[in-house]
């Protein structure tokens, strides 16, 4: 599958959302799409964990962890586990952390930056809500399509396959 995400601007216009260029590639992937399932969580990965551990149908895990730089919200076994179960990709607004690992594994990881501590497992979060960040929103059952040169979302899928 190839995913241009300028190609996609220039096709469809005002009807993809662009989000603000704040993300950084770590996986091994670097054009990754699919629909959209999201998580909202703060300093605990409890659901990120729960989620990739079901059968991922080539979706993206899109994750709001608020931003914060205390905590990572993701790791390389939490990678290993949606490569196993195939997810397409995962964005997180946050931060992650094993970066040497997960940059040689096959999947499209996206965030913020890094940070070593992992996070307190409280099992808070919410699932399947919309999400604000980046200067978009993004709802469950849209589609991420990203790149080397950006992150799009659309509220149908644009690209055949997804």
């Amino acid at each position: 599958m190839t995913i241009s995400t300028p190609d996609l601007c220039d096709e469809y216009g005002d009807a993809v959302q662009v989000l603000e260029p704040i993300f950084n590639h770590y996986g091994q992937i670097r054009r990754f799409g699919g629909e959209v399932v999201t998580v909202k969580c703060f300093e605990d990965n409890s659901k990120v964990g729960e989620l990739l551990g079901t059968e991922g149908k080539g979706r993206v895990l899109v994750v709001d962890g608020g931003a914060s730089s205390r905590r990572s919200l993701l790791g390389d076994m939490l990678v290993a586990k949606a490569v196993s179960n195939g997810w397409s990709g995962i964005v997180i607004y946050g931060y992650i952390r094993d970066i040497e690992d997960i940059s040689e594994m096959e999947m499209g990881v996206m965030a913020i930056g890094t940070i070593p501590r992992k996070t307190e497992k409280r099992g808070e979060g919410q699932v399947n809500i919309p999400l604000h960040f980046a200067g978009v929103t993004i709802s469950p059952g849209d589609y991420l399509y990203a790149d080397g040169t950006g992150v799009v979302i659309a509220s149908e899928a644009l690209v055949g396959g997804l």
